[in-house]
């Protein structure tokens, strides 16, 4: 390979937990255990793990993470009677200044059923509640609206056009502070790139492209002419954010590698770098795999392309 920019500021990061540490930013507890001390204690110490990996992920050069769902567990659910956001305000806003400071990229991830297009509305509502939270956590670390909440676009239930004019009306309906930060990433399996880009024609919503997704479900684009659709949906958001992994060759098709494959990637970092987003590694093995990717990244370019 030869050299590309004369610099790259793709940032590479990774989700919620650092395996170098001896810490957990992602504690949580049964349902049945709450207590409001059980919850205060918990979301103190989830605090206190996630500064101690923000300071090692800024001394590593690791400048993209995803910041766990669980850091303020039960957070949307009814049994909720603390209020977090007063308690917690400052901590959090010490830690946006770190965040900030460092020019770092945070995005959360909910989990798999929160669904804007249900067809039942308790469904919708829980949702919108979990969406309501993880926009209050990133608003309350004082982070602007290029950190983005990303979620999948949700499911078919046997009509793919009925659920995707569900998901423009629901989005419609949101209130702002979740829809400024509001991503969707195409799937393996429902919703493909072209799916998402007809939502974001209706609504405008920006689009996370899973690179390993769409090697799995797609339309025929290949991952150049993907990126070049993807990357005008940002517009106004920040740089486009990008998932990567690669198939565990051992497993069933879509299960992630447990550490980074460097020949796969070496196939996709040309058009990666030729765009510039920002790219999360959904890797197992997690930050391990963050910093053998950058050091290929700088093998690959001798004459001074790097990560920024």
């Amino acid at each position: 390979m030869g050299a590309g920019k004369d610099r790259v500021s793709m940032r590479i990061g990774y989700p919620c937990s650092n395996r170098s540490l001896d810490v957990s930013a992602a504690r949580t507890f049964r349902l049945a255990s709450y207590t409001p001390e059980r919850l205060i204690e918990t979301v103190e110490a989830n605090l206190l793990a996630l500064r101690t990996i923000l300071g090692w992920n800024v001394d590593h050069g690791i400048l993209f993470f995803r910041i766990s769902s669980t850091t303020v567990p039960f957070a949307s659910h009814p049994i909720m009677d603390v209020d977090w956001q007063s308690i917690f305000a400052p901590a959090l806003a010490e830690l946006g200044e770190m965040i900030n400071a460092h020019d770092m990229r945070i995005n959360m991830h909910p989990g798999q059923y929160t669904l804007l297009n249900a067809p039942k509305p308790e469904v919708v509502q829980q949702s919108i509640a979990e969406l309501q939270y993880h926009a209050e956590l990133l608003d309350l670390l004082r982070l602007d609206h290029t950190h983005k909440i990303q979620i999948h676009t949700g499911g078919v239930y046997g009509d793919k056009v009925a659920a995707s004019e569900r998901f423009v009306e629901t989005y419609a309906a949101l209130p702002d502070q979740i829809r400024r930060r509001l991503v969707i990433e195409n799937d393996e399996r429902q919703y493909s790139l072209a799916d998402n880009l007809y939502i974001h024609e209706r609504t405008g919503i920006p689009l996370l492209f899973d690179v390993f997704h769409h090697s799995i479900f797609n339309d025929g684009e290949t991952l150049g002419e993907a990126l070049g659709l993807v990357i005008p949906a940002w517009k106004g958001q920040g740089r486009a954010m990008v998932d990567y992994s690669s198939q565990d060759a051992t497993k069933q098709a879509g299960a992630h590698t447990a550490a980074i494959d460097l020949d796969d990637f070496a196939t996709v970092l040309p058009d990666l770098l030729a765009r510039d987003p920002d790219l999360m590694l959904e890797i197992k093995d997690k930050e391990a795999s963050v910093l053998r990717a950058m050091e290929y990244i700088e093998e690959w370019s001798p004459s001074g392309v790097g990560v920024g």
